[in-house]
């Protein structure tokens, strides 16, 4: 009876321990849900917000799933059509309302591109599990496109310049052209800069979630925008490797 009501229990935790990493990510498309939600009433500042929230979502769900021994192909699927959601169709449906949706069909093609490429994005990342070094992230993340997209729109709600509105097309198009791109972008997992320097890092990352949450309006577009760039940079300096590279996991 004594056995009988400890496997009982062992099931029960089985079962929590595979709950909790499926409840952040179905938390992690609710955001992206609601996100939808307040873009359509005009929130546009409320939209973003619901963006945020859900990377945090997105960022738990894996690790508590690899911190309780639950990692499945299902819990990567789910991962993945949430994240569709939340840095796919959300960013392009606040975008295209925000800036897109006075151009008619056009808005709505460039929206649509924006969508199509964070879809290619995960589809390929599934694909690659295993394949690409944990380094770098093999084109810009979900995630990160999503931030950028929030980013550019919450500069624009703080800074209402009519250029914004002009140059959101370039904007969205190239947020789509790195999604899809094989450029190389810090993964920051596994760096021998960060490993001797964690206290200094640990630092700045502090400053810059604290200057995140005193200027969001500026600070992550920033933030995000400067990512980008120095892994531009880096890319250009060493794109003989990664074109090498891209081929080799092409084939």
């Amino acid at each position: 009876m004594i056995l009988s009501y400890v496997n009982h229990m062992n099931n029960d935790s089985k079962k929590i321990h595979f709950f909790l990493p499926n409840l952040f990510t179905a938390l992690n498309m609710a955001c992206g849900f609601m996100a939808i939600l307040s873009a359509f009433k005009g929130q546009f500042y409320q939209a973003c917000f619901f963006i945020g929230i859900g990377c945090i979502f997105d960022l738990f769900d894996g690790r508590v799933a690899r911190w309780t021994g639950t990692q499945s192909q299902f819990g990567e699927q789910f991962d993945s059509l949430s994240d569709l959601v939340t840095f796919g169709m959300a960013p392009a449906m606040i975008f295209y309302l925000k800036f897109l949706v006075s151009y008619d069909r056009l808005g709505i093609v460039f929206a649509f591109i924006y969508l199509l490429a964070a879809a290619l994005r995960l589809a390929r990342f599934n694909a690659n599990i295993g394949k690409v070094s944990a380094d770098f992230f093999q084109g810009l993340p979900s995630p990160g496109a999503a931030l950028g997209m929030i980013g550019f729109i919450m500069f624009s709600l703080e800074f209402n310049y009519p250029i914004l509105e002009k140059v959101s097309f370039i904007y969205v198009f190239f947020y789509a052209f790195f999604l899809v791109s094989t450029i190389p972008f810090f993964s920051f997992k596994q760096s021998d800069f960060i490993e001797r320097n964690k206290k200094k890092i640990f630092l700045i990352i502090l400053l810059v979630l604290a200057s995140i949450f005193l200027y969001e309006e500026i600070v992550l577009f920033i933030v995000i925008n400067l990512y980008i760039l120095l892994s531009l940079i880096f890319f250009i300096k060493n794109k003989k490797n990664y074109i090498l590279d891209s081929l080799e996991i092409d084939e």
